[in-house]
């Protein structure tokens, strides 16, 4: 990068003036990691201090048959596979209070576009799930969802949302972004939620209240200006909504042969290699420099591995994803090596081992506990960066 450009973009960060698409391009050609992530700990510093939040929570795929076959998905089957299921909503309730006895405080719900589940499944889970754990918050369905029980219901998205709302509904989760470009979207998405629905559907979200994660679906076909392109847009909604409470860049993964049923779904992979660790740092690094107006940005430590999530808050991030206890989504695809399950204790050895103090929230980021932070008298212990 040209020292003058190099300057300018320092200056503009530490007046705290908000950057340009051109600015966002100009810091993906970057190829100093350590200023980069430099910059970023500067802004996530500035906005959350040493802290780095966590919470306990469960990931809860009620079904995975789906009507979409989406380039990148591993986890989708259609009706009649060996590996499709559907739970009955007695089965979902007794998964989710398995966890019961370890304090959890919010369930994660995201489902395939099942072709022949009536609607009335969806608010009856919520509203037993939420009769079973009166104090787990519900974080349930992706706009794609959303837009999904539209058609099968005939109702439009705000009826909807009043009656999931009214089962329990407390946050939508934040999938089916994917890349908004049409560029690139139309090789990696078999559905037909696009950025106007996506947007569409969070935006009445806000309006009624809630708020929501946003999502980008990295390391695959797009080019860094399609990165780019997907944070300016949902900065521009959270412009106008203030309802986006964290953004989460996800990385893409490739399916492996080894599989239960010996296939590979994914689509992609043939023509695609997985992003490195350093390209992973310079997305959070940059996401954290463009999108001004969110508080947090999260690292789901299953899609990237532990020491890149511990590395990732050193490089704008300050959210470290829950328990999980299991996420079908990505290890129905990468056997990447991440464990099943972390428990509070793992997450605050992580978020400290880091150099960082653990802080645990719900769902709606209030604070439940805040932790000692890393032992001052330990000389071995990674510390932040200072800035």
């Amino acid at each position: 990068m040209d020292a003058g450009l190099k300057r300018e973009l320092e200056e503009k960060v530490h007046a705290g003036e908000r950057l340009t698409r051109e600015d966002g391009i100009a810091l993906y050609e970057s190829d100093d990691l350590a200023w980069l992530g430099g910059l970023a700990h500067e802004v996530r510093t500035r906005k959350n201090g040493d802290v780095v939040h966590f919470n306990v929570n469960r990931h809860l795929n009620m079904t995975n048959v789906c009507t979409a076959s989406c380039a990148y998905c591993s986890f989708q089957r259609k009706p009649g596979e060996k590996d499709a299921y559907t739970m009955r909503i007695e089965e979902a309730v007794r998964l989710a209070k398995a966890m019961e006895n370890e304090n959890l405080t919010e369930l994660h719900i995201v489902n395939g576009l099942h072709p022949n589940l009536p609607w009335r499944y969806y608010p009856r889970s919520l509203k037993a799930l939420k009769e079973a754990l009166p104090n787990v918050g519900l974080k349930a369905f992706t706009a794609t969802e959303i837009h999904h029980f539209e058609s099968i219901s005939g109702l439009d998205a705000s009826d909807i949302l009043d009656e999931l709302i009214d089962a329990g509904l407390e946050s939508l989760t934040g999938g089916g972004a994917e890349i908004f470009d049409w560029e690139v979207r139309q090789h990696i998405v078999d559905h037909r939620t696009h950025w106007e629905d996506w947007s569409r559907i969070h935006r009445l979200a806000h309006q009624k209240g809630l708020k929501t994660p946003s999502t980008m679906l990295y390391g695959h076909i797009e080019e860094p200006r399609h990165r780019v392109d997907h944070v300016l847009r949902l900065r521009e909604l959270q412009d106008e909504t203030g309802g986006f409470q964290v953004f989460i860049p996800l990385r893409y993964q490739h399916d492996f042969v080894d599989m239960k049923d010996g296939k590979v779904r994914n689509k992609l992979q043939a023509r695609t290699t997985m992003a490195t660790g350093a390209e992973a740092l310079k997305t959070f690094a940059v996401s954290r420099l463009l999108f001004d107006n969110v508080p947090h940005v999260k690292c789901f430590w299953v899609m990237h591995g532990l020491q890149t999530t511990q590395l990732a808050m050193q490089h704008g991030a300050d959210d470290m994803d829950g328990s999980v206890v299991e996420y079908k989504i990505t290890h129905d695809a990468d056997n990447y090596g991440t464990p099943n399950k972390l428990t509070r204790e793992d997450l605050l050895d992580l978020i400290r081992d880091a150099g960082f103090r653990p802080v645990e929230r719900n769902t709606r980021y209030e604070i439940i506990n805040e932790y000692p932070g890393p032992d001052a008298n330990r000389r071995d212990e990674p510390q932040p960066m200072r800035v």
